[in-house]
């Protein structure tokens, strides 16, 4: 049984360049529950992500991060019932993320992602955020996510 991503099966419209996967030219990442709670993602770099010196540029990596510490934001929104607002796709918007770089991070070689949940309230999340390659963290985030409630 092949698992749906959970970008397709909560936001199958979305066209944000990270994750949409109705946007033709984003990176379309996909993020895949996990029994611990957490979330995976593997994902394949072009070669258009070049850092200029041969790496992943490190503007990608932080897309990558964000985007897809949402799918653990969203998750656990969804799990204690913290629905969107009606009329709206997303329950929970970025409200900052700090991102670390560690190591250079490959352009030809396919890249892990690993988020969960730090801390969830109604009003706000904290998600922790990993770029692994070689067994090794490449870069790392803690970003944090705000309710969103439109206004008027």
């Amino acid at each position: 049984m092949k698992m749906i991503a959970l970008q397709d099966e909560w936001w199958p419209t979305m066209t944000c360049f990270g994750c949409g996967p109705a946007n033709a030219e984003g990176l379309r990442l996909k993020s895949y529950p996990q029994l611990d709670g957490s979330v995976t993602a593997t994902f394949q770099p072009w070669p258009q992500h070049d850092n200029g010196g041969g790496f992943l540029n490190g503007g990608i990596i932080a897309t990558l991060l964000d985007c897809h510490s949402a799918a653990a934001v969203h998750q656990e929104a969804f799990l204690n019932g913290w629905m969107p607002a009606q009329g709206e796709s997303l329950a929970y918007v970025t409200a900052g993320i700090d991102v670390r770089y560690r190591r250079p991070a490959p352009l030809r070689e396919p890249v892990t992602l690993i988020a969960s949940t730090k801390e969830a309230s109604e009003d706000e999340i904290t998600s922790l955020v990993r770029l692994e390659w070689d067994g090794k963290v490449r870069a790392e985030g803690e970003a944090l996510w705000k309710r969103w409630r439109p206004r008027s």
